[in-house]
């Protein structure tokens, strides 16, 4: 599925974000849920302090993407035949909800192809400068972050010496390898490698570090 998200990257900017995408209406510096409440990072946190302190600094540093023209003038591209991901897509039971629309950053991904599936030599695990951003489209056109994330492709990180999957404090990222028995992609159209959300720009009932949101909606499945 994301494979043709990656194979337009060497489009050049102007073609892939058009004269500009107009930002989500109304964001403020307050984690505001969809419901225009205060929301707070997911009490599943408990009291885990030092964890709610990074986040609370991966935040800092991401905010400004809130506006997607600040994320797009920062090297993140919309590639083309970008697709609004849901759970009912991926095979998973349509209540779990969905991702969003995946704005990636070639460089941070390493990609190195796109064909028979997208590889790279990425290990790039920084959340202040993550590789990913997930936007939920809105219906007046623009879009709102709502998720950060890393990919981490498998084999360059067994290649640099790790023995041990990727993880985020106490989360491990998941493996993701397509099943050739099966018509769904489980690895959206990459080589296996290892992926991690992190759902600081809307609550996410089932966890901070879950694959798919609750809250979140594509068009056509509100």
């Amino acid at each position: 599925m994301l494979r043709k998200l990656i194979a337009g990257v060497v489009v050049p900017l102007a073609m892939l974000a058009g004269p500009g995408v107009p930002p989500a209406a109304a964001h403020s510096s307050t984690y505001e849920g969809k419901d225009g409440k205060e929301d707070k990072v997911n009490d599943a946190l408990g009291g885990h302090a030092e964890q709610a302190r990074e986040l609370l600094r991966i935040r800092q540093a991401t905010k400004r993407f809130r506006d997607i023209n600040v994320a797009l003038a920062e090297g993140y591209v919309i590639p083309p035949s970008a697709e609004c991901v849901t759970a009912e897509m991926e095979g998973l039971p349509r209540q779990l909800g969905a991702m969003g629309v995946h704005v990636i950053r070639p460089d941070l991904l390493g990609i190195t192809g796109v064909s028979p599936r997208v590889d790279g030599t990425g290990t790039h695990t920084d959340f202040t400068r993550p590789g990913v951003l997930v936007y939920e489209p809105q219906a007046d056109g623009s879009y709102e972050l709502v998720a950060v994330e890393n990919l981490v492709f498998a084999q360059a990180w067994q290649a640099a010496g790790n023995t041990e999957p990727p993880t985020f404090g106490e989360n491990q990222y998941y493996y993701m390898v397509d099943n050739p028995l099966t018509e769904i992609d489980e690895a959206h159209g990459f080589t296996p490698h290892y992926e991690l959300h992190v759902w600081l720009y809307r609550y996410n009932p089932a966890g901070t570090f879950m694959q798919f949101n609750a809250r979140v909606s594509c068009p056509g499945t509100r």
